[in-house]
Parts: C-alpha cells; structure tokens; sequence
C-alpha cells in the first residue's frame, strides 16, 4: 500500500509489513533463515487487521469509502459484465462524465448498467467532475433506463458520488429537476431495478439512480441526505466536528441495514474494496445475480409497485391516539389554571 495513501488508523498494520519485508530482503541476502520470526509476524499482522477492521468508526469507514485506490464502476463493469457497450449524451445539452451508462450481460442476462464514475487523476477527476453529475447526467441515465424498460433489460446502478454537481451552470441546467425527475419515473419502472452504495452515497446525487426494488451496500460505503463536513457545518456551525457528525447521522451500512434503508450489506476483503477488487467485484456479482433471479419472477406491474412500497414504507415513526375525554380534561385544567 502507497504510503501516500495510508489512513492514520492502518499506520500499525503497515508498520508490521514494512517489518516483514525487511526480514524477506535480509534473508534474501544474509541466508538465513528468519521464517519462523516472518511467520510470528504475519500471524501477528493478520490478527491486529482483524481487531481494527472489526472496530471502524462511522468516520474511518467514511475514509475507507473514499479512498483513492478504491475501485470504481467501471473497474467492477470490467470484471463482471460482459460486452458492455458505452452510451452518450443526453440528446439535449451534452454528454456527462460522471455518470457511466451503458448496456452489458451478466452471465448471458441482458442488462442496463448506470453508475457514477470519479477520476484517478487530477486531470481526469476534473473531466468526471469528481463523480458528481450534472443535469444532463441524470437525464442521460434516464434515457438508458426508458430503453431498458422498452426492451425488457434490467437495470443495476452503482452509487459513488458526494452528491449532485453544485456549480451555477447544473442549477441554470435544471439539476432539481432532473434529480426529481428521475425519482419520479424510476418508481414506475416495469423492469427489475437493482442499486449498490459502493462508495460514497451523498444526498439526491445518489438517490438519482437509487429508487430501486434492491439496494445494498458495499460494508465500507456509507448513504447519507449530507455529507458529515455539511452537516457538521450545518447544526455546529463547525466543519471540524465532522467525526461527530458522523456517528449522529447513521450512515454506515450496518446502521442503515437496522433501519431497513438497505436489503443487504456486501462483504468487502479485510482492509477495504481497494485490497481485492476482484474479490469484490464477485460478491457484487453474487448479489445481482440473486436479485435478479427473485425479481424475474414478479410481473410489471408487481415490479413498480414493490418499488414504491418500498419507499413508502421506509422509516420508524411512532403513532399517538389522543382520546377526546383526555383532551376535554386537558383543556378544563388549562382554563382553570388561566382563572
């Protein structure tokens, strides 16, 4: 791992390794023999990746999702899609970047396949806009999904944004349009529509290509109305505290799988996606594949309507009858208090 990219939490594990290595080159050189010592070691690293990759807070997890080696849509695209072929444009405004659309197969099943897409460099995190959309990138994600719906394709989304592009040009452009736009129409959709948080999952940027009949999440993705610093800017009216406003918001995928936001969390190689993108890569697959053999078997129009009540019946709320005598009472204590 570049230790440009170390997170201060794995500082101990890479400490371990860089003493394993050493011990690898010095046998290397001296011949002799320190496998017994290399072995201690590895047991060692191996059981302290377990005890901090078992205990992340809300916010290392955060860290985790935005890590710059994580894999990203199409480097999932590449390892569990077959003949994927790119579409552009919007035929409106233009094509957006940030959001990759394009058909493919799953093991011989035809599908539709949407996600948005960050850079690698600095220079292509520009042309991406750094995964956030523009207006034209929802309504170029639209048009995919109404060919999907004609032609009988399902849909799987990948979720990976911060949120929606905020620039004066998206909002001239019509973004709360666009994002509403797609809520409106993807619950209606008669075709199998299958989403998965795989990285960052922030406000309606993510939710534009998240109404689905399945949504799960990567173990160290996180799905939130608001980025932790904007919330903590928001309610403290200080962006440091953004740890804090982390743990408050629940948005891990272990908080939001308790709370029926998601229907599945996916496993994740210790130490994060970015370890093992292909072992990734397969349990995405594994659970598309599975989605998508429970859903062919609903109708159309069974499709929409677990769409929608699935969202509409989303969130804990309680309910209070007040009876009327009660009320009566209430109001009596009131007035005689008021005399």
């Amino acid at each position: 791992m570049p230790e440009e990219f170390m997170l201060d939490f794995e500082k101990p594990v890479i400490e371990l390794e860089k003493k394993i290595l050493s011990l690898k080159v010095s046998a290397e050189h001296s011949k002799i023999d320190f496998s017994s010592e290399i072995s201690d070691l590895e047991e060692k690293k191996e059981k302290l990746k377990k005890e901090i990759y078992s205990s992340l807070t809300p916010w290392q997890k955060i860290l985790l999702a935005r890590h710059p080696n994580r894999p990203y849509t199409l480097d999932y695209v590449k390892t569990i899609c077959e003949n994927f072929v790119e579409i552009h444009g919007d035929r409106a405004y233009g094509d957006d970047k940030a959001l990759v659309c394009g058909l493919a197969t799953i093991d011989n099943n035809p599908v539709a396949i949407i996600g948005h897409q960050k850079g690698r460099s600095i220079q292509e995190n520009m042309d991406r806009y750094f995964g956030m959309a523009h207006p034209e990138g929802y309504r170029k994600a639209l048009r995919l999904m109404k060919m999907a719906e004609k032609f009988k394709r399902p849909i799987v989304t990948f979720i990976d944004t911060a949120g929606a592009y905020p620039g004066i040009g998206a909002e001239e452009r019509g973004q709360a349009e666009a994002i509403a736009r797609n809520l409106r129409d993807m619950s209606s959709l008669e075709v199998p529509v299958i989403s998965i948080v795989i990285g960052e999952g922030g406000s309606g940027g993510a939710l534009g290509i998240g109404v689905a009949n399945k949504v799960a999440m990567l173990e160290n993705a996180y799905y939130s109305v608001i980025s932790p610093e904007g919330c903590a800017a928001i309610l403290f009216r200080d962006a440091s505290k953004s740890q804090e406003a982390a743990q408050a918001l629940k948005i891990t995928a272990k908080d939001l799988f308790k709370s029926k936001v998601i229907d599945e969390i996916i496993k994740e190689p210790l130490g994060g996606a970015h370890l093992d993108a292909v072992e990734t890569a397969m349990n995405i697959k594994r659970f598309i594949t599975k989605s998508l053999n429970a859903l062919s078997k609903m109708t159309p129009q069974q499709l929409a309507e677990d769409r929608y009540m699935k969202f509409r019946n989303m969130g804990i709320y309680e309910e209070k009858v007040i009876k009327k005598a009660a009320k009566n009472t209430t109001s009596k204590s009131i007035k005689s208090r008021r005399k």
